[in-house]
């Protein structure tokens, strides 16, 4: 029964290793996310980032805080978190695209594996980059260094955290391989997690002082719930293309004449131009945020910086064109019409209703009709933690987690890790964790 599935998770030796395995990656990762690096007051910072929040100026602080667990405002080894990967990442497919040479390595047999050891090499610059904006942001914070010599200490700061992000992706790795869920997704989905409780308290605090009212944060609880059960749906649904394969005798055997369809997603890339956006956004803001709040920093950083925060109107609009973006790019890099085409063709297939010449363009329309929607629903999804701030006056750190991106990657990865527990119960002669349907599995990084 689907009642025994917990008791069924621990059974099968197979799953139960690969949960508590995930489990001690996780508890390493949250335990170095509070692990402040040399040379830096950890009293001083708390005091610091507590003042911020009392005056509601933490904006850029809970923005990295929540990609990263709080890591961030603790500046621990993991303060960077999985961020400047998935930056890299998305600048060498972009890359790929852009560059003949580099389309034609990654076609190559093992190409794929030189593409991500480039892009590792290159999350090693991103790193010392944003490293460095680290220790700058650090010297704009009174009292925060006791290390007298500056220069060592952002020397001992940037290899500190640079390695410590390089072991964020290796621990990702790590549970790819070994464990459960995709590491990536996952080390950000703990970081989200992570940051729900002290969001509750902080909530409750807000209703008993006044500075929330009761009615407010109710109805925001049941947009909560709401949204979750969209989000949902949007997983769940999809497009399936039927295909049907000519009979082919080949010897004395004979294949095809069969029925199939190609199941499309009602939003293709799911929860990656998020991701994606997000991440983009968050290099340069960064380095704008840190040199900006040098005292000694040019007057266009500062309105610049002041101009990119991230709950202003114009990121706003900076990441609803980026999701838009990258929904159409990510959906034309692993759903390549073409390809798909090709491959009906070679294989015998066709679209019932549809000319053999004419399927390229026939699927191109469909996932055309498919992106648009998906894209708008991850924008307004994406936009609404401003709204809710906005017209509730809740703190930014609460909004981020009551809607937007952290809403669809809790949903997303959470539905992506139960189909992969489902897929190994269902392997060993178990019931899976629904008692009707399955789960369908959500691409992830």
């Amino acid at each position: 029964m689907a009642g025994n599935s917990i008791v069924n998770m621990f059974k099968i030796k197979e799953l139960r290793s690969r949960l508590l395995f995930t489990l001690l990656i996780l508890a390493v990762f949250r335990m170095g996310s509070v692990l402040t690096i040399p040379g830096i007051d950890a009293n001083v910072l708390l005091s610091y980032f507590d003042e911020l929040a009392r005056q509601n100026k933490n904006a850029f602080a809970s923005y990295m805080d929540f990609f990263v667990g709080g890591a961030f405002s603790n500046f621990s080894i993991f303060m960077l978190g999985v961020m400047p990967y998935i930056s890299t990442q998305i600048i060498m497919q972009l890359a790929v695209i852009i560059f003949p040479s580099l389309k034609r390595v990654a076609e190559e047999d093992g190409g794929q594996r030189k593409i991500a050891m480039w892009t590792r090499v290159g999350t090693i610059f991103v790193c010392l980059l944003q490293s460095y904006a680290v220790t700058v942001y650090a010297s704009s914070i009174p009292n925060s260094i006791i290390i007298e010599n500056r220069i060592a200490f952002r020397m001992l700061a940037m290899i500190t955290v640079t390695t410590g992000s390089m072991v964020t992706i290796w621990l990702g790795d790590q549970i790819t391989s070994r464990g459960i869920g995709n590491g990536i997704s996952m080390m950000i989905f703990a970081g989200i997690v992570a940051r729900l409780p002290s969001a509750v308290v902080e909530l409750g605090r807000k209703i008993v002082a006044g500075d929330v009212q009761l009615v407010f944060a109710i109805i925001v609880l049941v947009m909560f719930i709401g949204i979750i059960a969209l989000v949902v749906y949007e997983e769940s649904g999809e497009r399936k293309i039927p295909v049907h394969y000519a009979k082919r005798v080949v010897g004395r055997k004979m294949y095809g004449g069969q029925n199939t369809y190609i199941p499309f997603k009602i939003n293709p890339s799911n929860v990656i131009p998020l991701i994606f956006a997000s991440s983009l956004l968050t290099f340069p803001i960064q380095l704008i945020q840190m040199f900006g709040s040098n005292q000694n920093s040019a007057r266009w950083v500062a309105r610049l910086a002041s101009f990119l925060t991230p709950n202003g109107v114009w990121y706003n609009i900076l990441l609803v064109i980026l999701i838009v973006f990258f929904a159409y790019f990510y959906t034309q890099v692993t759903l390549n019409p073409t390809e798909i085409a090709k491959n009906i063709r070679e294989n015998g297939g066709s679209i019932p209703g549809v000319r053999t010449d004419k399927t390229e363009e026939y699927l191109q329309r469909i996932l055309n009709r498919l992106i648009l929607p998906g894209a708008i629903f991850l924008c307004v999804i994406a936009i609404l933690p401003t709204f809710i701030q906005t017209i509730f006056r809740f703190p930014q750190s609460i909004a981020m987690l009551m809607g937007g991106t952290s809403l669809i990657i809790m949903v997303g990865v959470d539905l992506d890790t139960m189909s992969q527990v489902e897929a190994l119960l269902k392997m060993h002669h178990h019931d899976g964790l629904t008692t009707k349907g399955r789960i369908r599995r959500s691409r992830s990084l």
